[in-house]
């Protein structure tokens, strides 16, 4: 291993790469790791010397406050590599903004941009040779801060935490999607913890998203938890509804995650020409677009995927397929935004960061 040493980072780099034992043409999202990870704690309440090492696992005290209250948040994000060999990142600072916010929500420190944005820079500089070249082939970032601090007292914990790693990834399709709007289960309450990306969000989600599997659907539209008549997120992912030919998607709250790639791909559908209309959206005007035929689209928008088309849903035990299109909104935004990202289009909003 060599060591590094510089003003704000000290890097310590792996003996050898694992790169040319991976199958860049065949991999399964966030399964395979790049050769070192970011490390920085917080102890003593005050943030440590960050530092770059070999990806490895370490160790934690049983009694770590992560195990016990679940303080961990985390953020998605890529880098991506165009024709020139630069590599670039996509809206860094609306990641390391809500990072923030979910911090301060968990009563979790909030990290300052030198460490998130410095050592995020620089490991995946480090990490170039990672990016691939070509349209859907991304390095998918992974901020994550967790509570290292011990005791079993239901307390916010004293120490964290604030790690990055990084996955290289293909172009992501999960194959023809159905899903089901929920009756019962929620994604988050008003007053709760739904705008952040907290672990426990996702956990919570296993279960009622198992039981849609069992019956053949592939993910829930989760509905508002007081009274299950207005439509959220999709999954993870952010939703969008197309009838005729306006879009239509909620507003973000204090229950819906406000994603970066759903408000991008407002901004462009706005810049182009598409009527957006973000407000609360019923499920019985859904029901009732798909009854008359109105409704064209229903999308899913997040980082891994972009743009995630659903073909059908099911309400009350009633399925309904969606069109066919040729015309489809949702591939025209995907590829509008996938061509900012990989740099084969101008930036004419300026999101674009070169590592």
């Amino acid at each position: 291993m060599s060591i590094i040493t510089n003003q704000e980072i000290d890097i310590v780099q792996a003996s050898a790469s694992k790169i040319n034992t991976i199958d860049f043409e065949n991999l399964s999202f966030g399964n395979v790791f790049t050769d070192h990870m970011l490390v920085c704690d917080f102890i003593n309440g005050e943030w440590q010397k960050p530092h770059i090492c070999p990806y490895e696992p370490f160790l934690l005290d049983p009694s770590a406050k992560v195990f016990h209250y679940g303080q961990a948040i985390f953020e998605g994000m890529k880098a991506y590599k165009d024709e020139h060999n630069d590599v670039w990142l996509f809206r860094p600072e609306q990641n390391f903004e809500r990072f923030n916010k979910s911090a301060i929500r968990m009563a979790m420190p909030e990290v300052p941009e030198e460490i998130f944005m410095g050592g995020l820079k620089t490991l995946v500089n480090l990490e170039r040779d990672w990016v691939k070249k070509g349209v859907g082939k991304t390095l998918y970032i992974r901020p994550f801060m967790i509570a290292t601090g011990t005791g079993v007292i239901a307390a916010p914990s004293t120490d964290y935490r604030f790690m990055i790693i990084l996955s290289p990834a293909k172009s992501y399709y999960s194959g023809e999607v159905k899903v089901v709007i929920a009756e019962h289960y929620s994604r988050a309450a008003n007053g709760g913890i739904g705008a952040a990306k907290a672990a426990g969000n996702y956990s919570a989600q296993f279960y009622p998203t198992k039981l849609a599997n069992e019956k053949g659907f592939q993910q829930i539209i989760w509905t508002d938890d007081a009274t299950h008549t207005k439509l959220e997120e999709s999954g993870t992912m952010n939703v969008f509804f197309r009838i005729n030919d306006t879009l239509y998607t909620a507003p973000t709250s204090e229950r819906i995650l406000d994603g970066v790639t759903r408000k991008s791909l407002i901004a462009i559908a706005e810049r182009d020409g598409f009527k957006v209309d973000v407000r609360p959206v019923l499920v019985s005007e859904i029901v009732e677009a798909a009854e008359n035929g109105t409704l064209k689209e229903i999308f899913g928008a997040g980082t891994a995927a972009v743009v995630n088309p659903i073909v059908g849903f099911s309400f009350q035990d009633k399925y309904y397929e969606l069109p066919k299109l040729e015309n489809s909104i949702a591939l025209q935004l995907k590829e509008k935004l996938t061509n900012i990202q990989y740099k084969i289009s101008e930036d004419t909003f300026g999101w674009t960061v070169k590592v």
